[in-house]
């Protein structure tokens, strides 16, 4: 299969919004996880979180949508507008029905289904807008990034737990491969700091309880990791083929290139403890890819902060580089702004891509003690490293496994 040319970025984090401010932040090493001041989280085990206070500031949004749609579609949006100006595409002068949107999330919009349901259960059905059918559903900002850009062609919304978009924008690559489209809008969003989103979360039992120092609470890999911390976000990216993007004089960030996912088929929620689904899938992208192991400049780890899964992980990637992997940076730099769940893939391939253009692997902060050891992890700063081609890797309860690679750009 073809490479696929990345050419523009849009990013909505907690570290920033826009890939410059967003840059700025990864790369100085800031923790953006604070107490949740949004609502009366007191009772709730965890009740930190990566947030976004100021996303008005950067909204081309009028009134009349927003109260029609969620956050997440809210941050879909402007991650989506972002992108395509970063790329130089102005959407009007585009066939509609030759542009596509594939978006991941795990949860949907439930901000906007909680506010209606309490107002269902209060003041009946002549209480509820009647916009909460479509606001809510997990396909939801996908529809409304069709809408908003007049957009027609082939689309698709994955919901696969937390590996939801980086398995969008692998099958984004698929479907260009094919030429079926000239562009794709591919990424996804999470919206999860709402009462009930942050109930389910807790109810997995796979966040940390540190509330009193939430700047130090996502510590994956560490020997006194207790889980992670929940953040919200979007991240989308335009993709094009490498041909039609240097027609239009667009120079690509980077090339997506190669693509593997597996099951462990084990648990419900837990992975397999031995990582060989993960190796696995890592072995298809590579050779997807048609990349040596060799080849790999830096591993984005997918890092819950939690025993079997960081565990799993490090087995996984042991299998695949054996005695080189002392030699490849390694990193988990959603560790200072929060796991965003089905939006978190999108956010890593957005920061390895930016690591990439810099010759910079970002740290991973709160790694005070490695819990493996004999691992090249980039700790607390960030670190000059050429990257010509990363790897990374995105995972979902129930043991979905979803590696990319991608390849450097024209600089």
């Amino acid at each position: 299969m073809e490479k696929i040319a990345v050419t523009g970025i849009g990013v909505v984090s907690p570290s920033g919004i826009g890939k410059r401010q967003f840059w700025a932040n990864i790369k100085s090493g800031r923790s953006f996880i604070k107490g949740i001041t949004r609502f009366d989280a007191s009772k709730y085990p965890s009740r930190i979180a990566g947030q976004i206070d100021d996303l008005e500031r950067y909204s081309h949004i009028s009134e009349r949508l927003l109260k029609k749609i969620d956050a997440f579609s809210h941050m879909a949006l402007v991650a989506s507008e972002m992108a395509l100006q970063d790329a130089g595409i102005d959407i009007k002068n585009e066939d509609p029905n030759l542009v596509g949107i594939f978006l991941g999330n795990a949860l949907g919009g439930w901000l906007y289904a909680e506010t209606e349901l309490r107002d269902l259960y209060l003041e009946g059905r002549e209480g509820v807008s009647p916009y909460m059918a479509s606001a809510w559903f997990p396909a939801a900002p996908q529809g409304q990034v069709s809408i908003y850009y007049g957009i027609k062609g082939f689309s698709k919304t994955v919901v696969a737990d937390r590996a939801s978009s980086l398995m969008a924008i692998g099958y984004a690559r698929k479907v260009l491969s094919k030429d079926k489209l000239n562009l794709i809008l591919a990424g996804g969003m999470e919206a999860p700091v709402t009462p009930y989103a942050l109930l389910c979360c807790n109810t997995y039992g796979a966040l940390s309880k540190n509330n009193a120092h939430p700047e130090n609470a996502y510590r994956p890999f560490d020997k006194k990791r207790d889980g992670c911390v929940i953040g919200e976000g979007s991240g989308i990216l335009v993709m094009e083929g490498i041909e039609r993007a240097k027609s239009r004089g667009a120079r690509p960030s980077a090339y997506i290139s190669g693509y593997g996912t597996t099951c462990d088929a084990v648990d419900r929620i837990n992975p397999a403890s031995d990582g060989k689904e993960l190796a696995r899938a890592i072995e298809m992208a590579l050779a997807d890819a048609k990349v040596n192991k060799e080849e790999i400049g830096y591993i984005s780890l997918d890092g819950l902060a939690v025993d079997i899964w960081d565990d799993s992980e490090i087995r996984a990637i042991k299998t695949v580089f054996g005695s080189r992997l002392k030699d490849i940076p390694l990193s988990c730099p959603k560790s200072m702004f929060g796991n965003l769940l089905g939006a978190s893939g999108a956010l890593d391939l957005i920061v390895s891509l930016l690591a990439m253009e810099h010759n910079l692997v970002p740290p991973t902060i709160n790694l005070d003690e490695p819990a493996a050891n004999g691992l090249s992890f980039v700790r607390k700063e960030a670190k000059q490293h050429n990257i010509s081609k990363a790897l990374i890797i995105s995972r979902g309860r129930g043991g979905i496994n979803s590696v990319l690679v991608v390849e450097k750009g024209e600089t």
